[in-house]
């Protein structure tokens, strides 16, 4: 067999395709001879870490995936997750991190397009998404621009579609001036008997290309996602997908109508490597190979080679095994949505992967060490060095505890996101129970009567780099803590696991921790990771960012009518907290933004606490007990119960007599597994019974009463001074 080389293959040519020496050499022993250029290319898209998770699935094997409601867990386009009477959530986050930096309104849009698509995919309607965005410093020279052109960008494609955005993440660092993240998410609802996987079934089907015409836009997409950034970076502007929502819109419902006529076998969205990844993985899978005809590929630029075809990551676009018999059906649907239906190429039984372009076979490779066998690093790691103990006592208390407060509040990294998500249609389709601000985002179930879905996003990031292990355990904990906070049980997650480079052993300690913390919190608290997304090389002239292991998760509310929000809390309520005293100030935002600190440790996750609490508490709301509901998190108690009373536009009087310890660590302590209550005054001795009854420890604080907040003789602020710095910072930094 003789396969005629197009373009010499030089090691500078192996090298610009994110390929190392030995990976090459790899190649040449599997194939027994020198690539073409178009089939380099496909080895490109195929091994590079964006797709093939080289560095990252050895540790992600460790995760648990596992559980009574997991219908499909990782390794298909995302999870899904029994919801009970026949419904199923169907959800994913992934990065498009390195797109966003280089171009931000495209880079954001097409993050959110190909999320949306990974849902849709599987046979459901997307009814929710989220997105949690890491910026660089807020006086970098273009961290203004980033942040106008990202929150665009996904409010440009989530608006066009139709889907609500319900919650997510807007974080500074300098850390990220160079490398910024854009985590998306979505999920959808589907029936459980109407779920459609990727597996290819069947010798000599048709495989056909669905939706827009293909260009040259995002080509070498994932291979530019899966390097360092250099001084070259406008060089690679032409990678970046253009995105249009409405051809997305039509997709969606064509997909929809053909998936009732038993027309799909299998079907795969072109996500990252385009045709190629899309077309290995469905052959791979199902032990079939595939041939391509590249001829039949619809295309709306002239000249294109096969190399340009097979990595473009022109959007909007799907690939199907079809059931020969329904074609002309199928045909109907989408040209009546006013998209391309074109039958490429067929399944074979020789597990090669072919590709012909004008009567020229350009790529005949093994398709199962392409889709499974890629290269898989054991990589050096070091383990974290804990940082020393930082009593409270050697922290120095606030001079004003006022303006400390009002200084964190109207902080970049603790002000309302108000301008953002007011950018975003959070009501689109009429569910929507719950908007962004609060602890999760909650979307009733159209077709049930009580049923409704929370949705929240979470990771400390200043805490996964003073300790990986426990920092990964938080983001687990927050993200489970933020869905039981509205009354819901915490369903399942999925992980987008944002890093440097990793071959780099401190990196590689930081991303092997993280998911070491990650896997026990997500098994002590019945939270499997059901999908998600690894993002590594985010980094910019050696700088990495600060490790970003995002965790967003689903719960599920039986009677939504019960649920708690953050702002729902009535004059005369009386406020508990649920745990222990504040105590710890290590990597706190205390100490960051009042003490410019960033010593001590991560706050330690004791999970049995976490599920024990979190269980008192969901309990507490289904049983209609609690008026209003807010996780402690960042900024500790003290920034809880201003949030709680910014929210509820209600003052609030609170003692700390009671509590041990220096009143700055009791309000700015960072101690995990707490929650702020409002309860009624009738109910609260009741309540407290049953939490001492529950071995549930608890502080009665005060009550919900007057214009104010006052603690104690420390603080006292209007609720309008309060709610006049929260929400100043985001539209003034934007004027």
């Amino acid at each position: 067999m003789t396969i005629p080389n197009s373009f010499p293959i030089t090691p500078e040519l192996v090298a610009s395709h994110g390929l190392k020496p030995d990976e090459y050499q790899r190649i040449l022993d599997l194939i027994g001879r020198e690539p073409t250029y178009t089939e380099l290319g496909i080895f490109s898209a195929m091994w590079n870490e964006h797709c093939s998770y080289k560095s990252s699935k050895r540790w992600l094997r460790t995760l648990p995936t596992k559980g009574p409601r997991v219908i499909q867990g990782p390794g298909e386009n995302a999870g899904v997750v029994d919801i009970d009477d026949g419904d199923v959530v169907v959800f994913k986050m992934e990065s498009h991190n390195h797109p966003s930096y280089i171009e931000p309104y495209q880079g954001a849009a097409t993050g959110v397009g190909g999320i949306l698509r990974d849902v849709f995919t599987m046979g459901a309607r997307p009814i929710a998404a989220m997105n949690a965005l890491r910026f660089g410093a807020p006086d970098h020279a273009k961290t203004k621009h980033l942040v106008s052109g990202v929150v665009a960008g996904v409010g440009g494609y989530g608006n066009s579609f139709g889907v609500p955005t319900v919650g997510g993440e807007v974080e500074f660092d300098e850390r990220y001036n160079g490398n910024i993240l854009v985590n998306a998410f979505a999920a959808g609802l589907a029936k459980s008997d109407g779920i459609f996987l990727s597996e290819a079934k069947g010798v000599g089907l048709p495989v056909v290309y669905l939706g827009a015409k293909t260009g040259r836009d995002g080509v070498g997409g994932a291979t530019m996602a899966s390097a360092e950034f250099d001084a070259d970076i406008e060089e690679k502007r032409p990678t970046v997908q253009v995105g249009d929502p409405f051809t997305e819109k039509c997709l969606l419902e064509a997909c929809l109508e053909l998936m009732k006529t038993g027309a799909v076998i299998a079907i795969q969205d072109m996500g990252a490597a385009g045709l190629t990844c899309s077309a290995v993985e469905m052959g791979a899978k199902g032990g079939l190979g595939i041939e391509l005809q590249l001829d039949q590929v619809p295309v709306r630029e002239e000249r294109m080679t096969a190399y340009e075809m097979m990595l473009s990551e022109s959007q909007e676009r799907m690939l199907m095994v079809l059931e020969p018999s329904k074609e002309e059906v199928a045909k109907a649907i989408f040209v009546k949505w006013g998209l391309d239906f074109a039958i490429v190429g067929k399944t074979t039984d020789d597990l090669r992967f072919r590709v012909i372009h004008q009567g020229e076979e350009v790529a005949n490779l093994p398709i199962k060490e392409l889709g499974d066998e890629a290269p898989e690093y054991d990589r050096p790691w070091i383990q974290h060095n804990p940082r020393p103990d930082l009593p409270a006592a050697d922290v120095a208390a606030p001079t004003d505890y006022n303006d400390a407060i009002l200084k964190l509040v109207g902080s970049a990294n603790q002000s309302s996101r108000r301008w953002v998500w007011e950018q975003y249609d959070t009501l689109i389709q009429g569910n929507s129970l719950q908007r962004p601000g609060g602890d999760a985002g909650v979307v009733r179930i159209e077709t049930h009567p009580t049923k409704a879905l929370a949705f929240s996003s979470d990771v400390t990031p200043r805490y996964v780099e003073a300790d990986p292990y426990e920092g990964g355990k938080q983001a687990v904990a927050e993200c489970w803590r933020n869905i039981v906070a509205t009354g819901a049980e915490p369903l399942a997650a999925t992980d987008n696991l944002n890093f440097g480079n990793p071959e780099k052993p401190e990196i590689m300690g930081q991303l092997v921790g993280a998911i070491k913390g990650i896997g026990e919190a997500c098994l002590a608290l019945d939270f499997p990771i059901v999908s998600g997304n690894v993002s590594l090389y985010n980094e910019t002239n050696g700088v990495a960012i600060l490790p970003t292991p995002t965790i967003a998760g689903v719960g599920l509310l039986p009677d939504w009518q019960k649920m708690a929000r953050i702002g729902s809390a009535g004059d005369g309520d009386v406020l508990i907290m649920i745990g222990t005293d504040g105590s710890h100030l290590g990597s706190s935002i205390y100490l960051r933004d009042i003490l410019g600190s960033t010593e001590g440790p991560a706050p330690t996750v004791d999970l049995s606490a976490e599920r024990r609490n979190g269980d008192f508490v969901r309990s507490a709301i289904r049983n209609g007990h609690v008026s209003a509901c807010h996780d402690i998190s960042s900024g500790g108690l003290g920034l809880a119960l201003v949030e709680m009373a910014m929210a509820s536009e209600k003052g609030m009087t609170v003692s700390l007599s009671e509590q041990r310890g220096p009143s700055h660590a009791l309000l700015f302590g960072e101690d995990q597994a707490r929650y702020v209550i409002a309860v009624p005054a009738d109910i609260a001795n009741f309540l407290q019974a049953n939490a001492e009854g529950s071995a549930v420890p608890f502080r009665r604080l005060g009550k919900v009463a007057g214009e104010r907040v006052v603690i104690d003789d420390i603080v006292d602020i209007t609720v309008e001074d309060l709610t006049i710095a929260h929400e100043s910072w985001f539209p003034s930094f934007m004027a």
